[in-house]
């Protein structure tokens, strides 16, 4: 049994608490209740002082902790005067981290119009975000015009080759399957009227008007736009994002203009490479498959195929590539500053950047019907 000295020992007043002796959890806890009732006796400010405490543990700590939300509690101020210095430190690193969040099933359930009403808030946030955003670009596109921007030409021609030769091979795969699967979903219907042969007009056009600048999109949003938005979120979490800052450089500048231009200007290019290997996927087919001449497929191909049908791919695939990077730039500048905000950012790239290809997509195609 240890000896009366080495017993945690508590007096005092309500205006002045002592302690001493040893906090252990291996010896008989000291009577708490009796200093809550000192704290409830007085008024104002109480000091916690050390009467000499020789070895403490987590007994102390939980002492203390129960002896700031009764002071709380009972609107007194607690001083910590003269207490051993690790005490101090742990005391601010448990205030430091945030009291635990309600578990799902803890959570009240809300509302079907209020989830409602939530969504649509946070929707015309992020909308507010993304035109502030487009705002910010627009002035650095203006420096940039201006011969103001501040950023390296050699960021620019390594996201060129990033963007661009780099990207060929899944876009030749993707492009040459997709003009296969034209041909293949084209000829299953139009072998009902022993019309295989406009197989080669339905491949052409459906890979120069909308397929080729799509698919493109999409490859671009997947590939592109998450590298975008994982490069930029781990220099936020590095802090480079606020050296440059620091330094006087804006980071739309230095960062996003070089990412803007390279998609801007290789994505078209992509899908005039796209278009002609979507189409050659679709000869293949047609000639081996449907045993239409070569000759008369590519005649075929062409004899629809005019030169506005072909810029208004190109025009799709020109704001696809605008879009994704906006995307991918925009999420990535937005991250926090932590490993799994990276993986949220490039999530939330992709998926962002798809629901804007989308309703450019079908902004686009409205355009080009109804007009003249």
């Amino acid at each position: 049994m240890p000896n009366d000295s080495e017993l945690a020992r508590i007096d005092g007043t309500p205006e002045e608490i002592r302690l001493s002796g040893d906090f252990l959890l291996s010896l008989p806890r000291p009577d708490v209740e009796m200093v809550v009732k000192l704290l409830k006796e007085g008024t104002g400010r109480v000091k916690i002082l050390d009467d000499g405490i020789r070895a403490w543990d987590s007994t102390l700590m939980t002492l203390i902790l129960r002896l700031d939300e009764e002071s709380r509690q009972s609107d007194r101020e607690l001083v910590l005067a003269d207490l051993p210095e690790g005490v101090h430190r742990l005391l601010e690193l448990s205030k430091a981290v945030p009291p635990p969040e309600a578990s799902p099933q803890s959570k009240t359930r809300t509302g079907m119009l209020a989830a409602v009403g939530t969504r649509a808030q946070n929707a015309w946030s992020e909308a507010g975000v993304f035109a502030a955003f487009i705002g910010e670009v627009t002035l650095a596109f203006s420096r940039l015009v201006r011969g103001k921007s501040r950023f390296r030409m050699l960021d620019v021609w390594l996201q060129l080759e990033a963007c661009g030769p780099q990207a060929l091979g899944i876009v030749s795969l993707i492009s040459v399957l997709v003009g296969a699967i034209l041909a293949f979903v084209g000829a299953e219907q139009l072998s009902m009227f022993n019309a295989e042969i406009f197989v080669a007009n339905l491949v052409g056009l459906g890979m120069v008007m909308e397929m080729g600048a799509l698919m493109t999109g999409i490859i671009l949003a997947g590939r592109t736009g998450a590298a975008f938005a994982a490069q930029l979120g781990t220099m936020q979490v590095n802090e480079e994002v606020d050296a440059l800052k620091t330094l006087g450089i804006p980071p739309v500048d230095y960062l996003v203009l070089p990412r803007m231009i390279a998609l801007a200007v290789m994505t078209p290019l992509l899908v005039i490479y796209a278009n002609a290997l979507g189409i050659l996927g679709g000869t293949a087919v047609g000639v081996l498959l449907l045993d239409i001449p070569l000759k008369v497929f590519f005649m075929k191909t062409f004899e629809m195929m005019t030169p506005w049908l072909c810029i208004q791919g190109l025009i799709k695939g020109s704001t696809f590539g605008i879009l994704v990077a906006l995307a991918g730039c925009l999420r990535g500048m937005q991250c926090g500053r932590s490993a799994s905000a990276v993986g949220q950012a490039a999530t939330s790239a992709v998926v962002t950047s798809l629901i804007l290809i989308v309703i450019a997509d079908a902004c686009w195609t409205l355009i080009f019907m109804t007009g003249p």
